[in-house]
């Protein structure tokens, strides 16, 4: 994961950088809170940062203030990190936007596990925001039949808002994703098929006895009479 650290102090920092990339992530370094706010400013902005509370030019309270009112969709995952631990100062970093906080000097395994909580949320929230997609998509192609349908009793065609008469078929498809694939049920087969089919029948048999009988030709000369 694309993690981000905002942290001033050169051995922290380089503390910081060593663990995140030997756990496998992707480290963007940053040495003020105005760096770590510009890399939030990308299109490709980073998934999770730890942000040192006390940083030249922009505090880690103040970058975490900007990045929640840029309101992103995926929102980052933000830890602070602060050398203050007082209830006080926790609740203003909470208040600040931040999602969790780190007090130095820090325990490695403790980093490792807080930044596993980020992690999984972080894939979490990716996750839903990519079943709702899904689903938005999913709604904008469903075109709903609503109200009262005026149908013929005989034909059983359909009346639509521009006052047309339309087959149930054609009226179904303009107004849904549905497609129609044409065939004949069992009750119609042996209702209407069967006895045109019976019928065609017939009507070759009735030929072809025409066609059998033989011509008579009637042949006369001069010694028959």
């Amino acid at each position: 994961m694309r993690i981000l650290i905002a942290e001033d102090e050169p051995v922290s920092r380089l503390m910081l950088e060593t663990n995140l990339k030997k756990w496998g992530h992707e480290v963007i370094v940053t040495t003020n809170g105005a760096e770590a706010w510009a890399e939030f400013q990308k299109a490709e902005a980073p998934n999770l940062a730890i942000l040192d509370v006390m940083m030249p030019e922009m505090s880690g309270l103040e970058v975490c203030r900007q990045i929640r009112s840029m309101g992103h969709t995926l929102p980052p995952y933000l830890i602070l990190l602060t050398g203050k631990q007082e209830k006080e100062d926790v609740i203003t970093g909470i208040r600040s936007g931040a999602n969790d906080y780190l007090t130095k000097p820090f325990h490695n395994e403790e980093l490792r596990l807080r930044l596993g909580v980020g992690v999984q949320m972080v894939e979490l929230q990716r996750s839903l925001a990519d079943r709702v997609q899904e689903l938005e998509e999913a709604l904008s192609q469903v075109k709903q039949l609503q109200g009262i349908l005026p149908i013929c009793s005989y034909c059983k065609k359909i009346r639509d808002d521009e006052n047309y008469w339309q087959r149930v078929e054609s009226y179904i498809s303009k107004h849904t994703e549905t497609r129609f694939s044409h065939c004949i049920c069992p009750d119609c087969y042996a209702a209407i098929c069967e006895p045109q089919i019976r019928q065609l029948q017939e009507r070759r048999d009735a030929a072809s006895q025409v066609t059998d009988i033989p011509h008579i030709c009637s042949s006369h000369t001069s010694s028959d009479f």
